[in-house]
């Protein structure tokens, strides 16, 4: 539009039902625009919804293991480590040394590597274990970020509930369409 008076460029907005807002307030002349500032403000915060909604805080989960750990309990403490690991979030796995266990800390170190290898499909070791104290503390860090694990998940839902909307009535449990197979039809 070029250079305007103050009084000719309120009249404007006031014509095209616009608001005048000032854009560059340092620069001379300054710089103003013709908006309509009430959905410019909505629109800028719709934008910031988005970029929250797509954004993933980092989280350390915590597992807990004692140097003698039942094989079974090993197992199921492992699990939870890979669903973490799978769901994006970082692990740290804290040994807690009691007694004489404490003057044994190769135990606990063992376990540690033993648990690093068992996941290492999904993680990494993002610190090395070391002793603090009455506890060995390592931290596990997953292959793929918050975000990606997050989209994988929406993913997979969206697929499991047009899967259900195809099939109405059957059970989208993998163990419970094994189970309906084996058995036999009736005549």
């Amino acid at each position: 539009m070029g250079i305007v008076p103050l009084a000719k460029a309120l009249e404007l907005a006031q014509e095209y039902d616009l608001d005048l807002v000032e854009v560059a307030a340092n620069a001379r002349p300054p710089v103003c625009k013709l908006m309509d500032y009430g959905k410019f403000k909505y629109e800028s915060a719709m934008k910031a919804r988005e970029a929250r909604k797509n954004q993933a805080h980092t989280v350390i989960k915590e597992m807990k293991l004692r140097p003698k750990i039942d094989p079974h309990d090993y197992d199921t403490k492992k699990g939870h480590v890979v669903r973490f690991l799978k769901q994006g979030d970082k692990v740290k796995i804290t040994i807690m040394f009691r007694g004489r266990e404490q003057s044994r800390p190769e135990l606990g170190y063992r376990l540690l590597q033993r648990l690093a290898e068992d996941v290492q499909d999904l993680g990494f070791v993002e610190s090395n274990p070391k002793q603090d104290g009455r506890n060995m503390i390592m931290v596990l860090g997953p292959h793929k970020k918050k975000t990606e694990a997050m989209a994988e998940a929406r993913q997979a839902q969206e697929a499991r509930k047009a899967s259900a909307k195809a099939n109405p009535g059957r059970s989208q449990n993998p163990a419970d369409a094994e189970a309906s197979a084996e058995e036999p039809a009736e005549a």
